[in-house]
């Protein structure tokens, strides 16, 4: 039966998985980029400094991979954090080449603040749905990103 909406979507799309999992991450874009960007930050930014918290320092390339962010983009996200005072580089000891990045107190209240953003923003993704329903879709989620070769 079609929908009398004009904005509906054809229901083949509305049935078809990988269309609703890119119209949600499509929100969930949109809207963790205005809440980031109120605080002056990007959600790459909270996937480092995530990063940083949970693994301790790294090089570059380290935070890259734990992060899923390109090496390249990773330069100068972590270059917008060291002058915020968030993170800083130092000498790898064992590899003068390198530079180690850790997280600083700053960074880590930072990180406080962006944990409450990324909640509000998965309660607003998530508000038709009860917490047993939430849980179970962020673990199946989760299911599916961690069984997936990338």
């Amino acid at each position: 039966m079609a929908s009398t909406s004009p904005d509906a979507a054809p229901a083949r799309l509305r049935h078809a998985t990988h269309w609703l999992i890119a119209q949600l991450a499509k929100h969930a874009q949109r809207r963790s980029s205005h809440a980031f960007t109120a605080l002056g930050a990007h959600p790459a930014h909270y996937a480092l400094l995530a990063a940083l918290d949970e693994f301790g320092p790294a090089s570059q390339a380290t935070l890259a991979r734990r992060a899923a962010l390109d090496r390249a983009d990773t330069a100068g996200l972590l270059t917008d954090l060291r002058t915020r005072g968030l993170v800083e580089r130092t000498p790898d000891s064992t590899d003068r080449r390198r530079t180690v990045i850790t997280l600083t107190d700053e960074g880590t209240t930072h990180l406080h603040h962006l944990d409450a953003v990324t909640a509000a923003i998965g309660d607003d993704l998530l508000a038709g749905l009860p917490p047993a329903d939430r849980h179970q879709f962020t673990a199946l989620l989760t299911r599916l990103l961690t069984d997936r070769p990338h």
